[in-house]
């Protein structure tokens, strides 16, 4: 990403005029690439007539195949406003095995407590800001994120409170004409109850990608790629991404 910023199939002009003071049916979703912003999308689209996609780069392991599944995601669901952005700073700042080449990736540990390596400090209030901006400037009137709390890994600003004190952060540093909701419809959902959402809505899960640390084919071993195979034996069904590891004989 290079630190840029890019607005697609949107003129920056028009964007930077339309403030929209009135309720609207056109939501922002925060599409990462994983199979949880997957069905957030699916979900938004079935309450929303138009959706703007925003994928946020920080500088992480798989960014690339991230950004190729946020592409491909906004392909499937017909999307044609995208921003794309890159926060790399947060690289810089480290602290994380998802942005720090010197933090190992540690492997899924069923009975670990704490907060693991793979958390980006506050990331996702640094997603919901620029959610938030866009958000005010194209006359959005919510702005979905497919964070999960239960059944996760743990991470601070995955938590309901967080959400319940960022939307009055919102309401309190916008516009006073401003109505901008934050909508976290997953979660308070199992990964394999989310997985079980995704079918009944069609999701494309061939089309997301969860590994912390590898881009073709998933490690299988993080904490992500153990909680997303989980859900899928949960659900009864194959995850249809590829793995480096016979899958069928790894149980989590």
């Amino acid at each position: 990403m290079g630190g840029s910023n890019e607005v697609m199939d949107q003129p920056i002009a028009e964007i930077a005029s339309s403030f929209i003071p009135h309720p609207s049916s056109l939501a922002i979703c925060l599409v990462s690439g994983g199979m949880d912003s997957c069905v957030t999308a699916a979900i938004a689209q079935e309450e929303n007539d138009e959706l703007a996609f925003l994928h946020v780069s920080y500088g992480q392991r798989t960014e690339q195949r991230e950004r190729r599944c946020f592409e491909d995601l906004a392909d499937h669901f017909q999307v044609s406003r995208r921003l794309a952005v890159s926060i790399e700073h947060l690289s810089r700042i480290g602290g994380s095995s998802l942005t720090d080449r010197e933090i190992s990736v540690i492997p899924f540990k069923p009975d670990s407590t704490g907060i693991p390596s793979s958390y980006v400090p506050f990331r996702n209030a640094h997603l919901l800001a620029i959610a938030t901006s866009w958000a005010e400037v194209i006359g959005a009137g919510a702005i979905y994120i497919g964070a999960v709390a239960d059944d996760s890994s743990g991470y601070p600003d995955c938590r309901p409170a967080f959400y319940d004190a960022f939307q009055k952060v919102v309401e309190i540093g916008t516009r006073p004409e401003t109505d901008i909701e934050i909508r976290t419809p997953v979660i308070a959902l199992k990964k394999s109850e989310i997985v079980q959402r995704g079918l009944s809505l069609h999701a494309p899960f061939a089309l997301t990608w969860s590994c912390y640390q590898e881009s073709e084919r998933a490690c299988g071993n993080c904490d992500s790629c153990a909680l997303r195979l989980r859900a899928f034996l949960e659900a009864g069904v194959s995850d249809p991404i590829p793995y480096a590891l016979d899958t069928s004989r790894v149980a989590y």
